[in-house]
């Protein structure tokens, strides 16, 4: 059925304020004014550099494009500058080209200008191959510098869009993903062991590292986007709670990704019977299932905005973790009746045990909180300690009671 207007529209205000569109006007906002202050300022009849910067500076976050600015503006000053001096010296030829690329990138690398090394090339090229090189040369910084400009006041005036949101939906995916390959793990214990099945579970927890890679990414686009926000008062506190819930989910992968490989050794070990008795196994499907839970939990958690939702989450995951545990213990019991009946392999189902044990803990209330506060503390004391070690060394003659401190510590 085709969307009538309403339908449009209605999809149009909910995803005008979505990060992408919010950044896309932003940056066509700054590109345009940027040219047009640059045909009023520069004598280039299309000064095309300015734009291009303004694209280059506005990027998702204010601290990415306060120190994208510098860097571009420094690629660009010191590829002029290479220029001028090889318009001097030597000209246009093709081995003064060749010349001119290789200083420019060595120089590149050593001002540190990062990913805008080429643009250091570029800048000389485009300088040294015009007529009136002194002339395009300086018209060349102004743009540039025009650009730069009006990227960052777009940035001041028009705050940049939050990316904790996304950051947040992709924290949660991640955590459904590990809830749904627990609840696989627990409906396949009651059946024949299958080797190739438990291997398929395998591969689907080893699955998770590129997960976690992912999020990793929109969590760090996230992190900056916090960074010097005037709408943000909490930034670090944000920055933490998302860094120590993907830590802690992270630690989590990895154990299940062991206990994958545990059970898929259980079933290579047992591939003609069941993995457990029925009760053993009951017992392990309702750990995991609990398990399952608390993990999604333990995202609401992290991800919550509103404290009332936050305080909600943290109850669910308590509550999950405590039945979970329960059944844990009921399962311990019956693995140490089993091994005792059969020792054939309680290596490796200590070893399961071992692993749920470490989930359980890696996601308990108290544990995420002593986290939490540690990094806290340590960002704490570490903003202290530069304050101090920059007030020290102010002048020459703290350097004498920077010493002493050192001394007495």
């Amino acid at each position: 059925m085709p969307e009538t207007i309403t339908d449009l529209a209605t999809r149009f205000a909910r995803r005008r304020r979505e990060p992408v569109a919010v950044q896309a006007l932003r940056s066509t906002a700054a590109a345009v004014i940027s040219y047009v202050v640059a045909l009023r300022l520069s004598s280039e009849p299309n000064p095309l550099t300015a734009p291009l910067t303004a694209l280059l500076v506005v990027q998702v976050t204010l601290y990415s494009t306060l120190t994208t600015s510098i860097r571009r503006v420094n690629s660009v000053v010191v590829g002029v500058l290479i220029a001028i001096g090889f318009s001097a010296l030597v000209g246009l030829t093709w081995w003064s080209l060749g010349l001119l690329i290789l200083a420019s990138l060595v120089v590149g690398h050593l001002v540190r200008v990062d990913e805008f090394v080429p643009e250091v090339a570029i800048s000389a090229m485009l300088v040294l191959g015009v007529t009136q090189v002194t002339d395009t040369a300086w018209d060349r910084v102004l743009e540039t510098l025009i650009g730069a400009v009006v990227g960052l006041l777009v940035n001041l005036l028009l705050a940049p869009p939050l990316w904790v949101g996304p950051a947040g939906t992709a924290i949660t995916d991640l955590a459904g993903r590990m809830s749904r390959l627990l609840d696989h793990l627990g409906e396949e214990l009651p059946g024949p062991a299958r080797v190739e099945q438990a291997a398929a579970r395998l591969d689907e927890a080893r699955r998770l590292d590129n997960d976690i890679a992912q999020v990793d990414s929109a969590l760090r686009q996230a992190e900056d986007s916090l960074r010097l926000n005037p709408r943000v008062k909490e930034g670090l506190l944000f920055r933490l709670v998302l860094r120590t819930g993907l830590d802690t989910l992270e630690i989590c992968a990895v154990v299940l990704r062991v206990a994958s490989r545990t059970l898929t050794d259980l079933a290579r070990a047992k591939p003609d019977g069941p993995l457990f008795d029925p009760r053993t196994a009951e017992a392990l499907r309702q750990v995991l299932r609990h398990t399952a839970v608390a993990v999604q939990s333990f995202a609401q958690l992290i991800t919550a905005q509103v404290s009332a939702n936050a305080e909600e989450a943290e109850a669910r995951l308590a509550a999950e973790l405590a039945v979970a545990r329960a059944h844990r213990d009921r399962l311990a019991d019956l693995l140490l009746a089993g091994a005792r009946e059969d020792p054939a392999h309680w290596q490796l189902r200590g070893a399961l045990l071992s692993e749920i044990d470490r989930v359980l803990d890696e996601l308990g209330v108290d544990k995420r909180s002593q986290r939490l506060l540690e990094e806290l503390d340590r960002h704490t004391r570490t903003r202290r300690t530069g304050r101090l070690t920059g007030w020290l060394t102010k002048r020459p003659g703290r350097r004498r009671a920077r010493e002493g401190v050192r001394e007495d510590a």
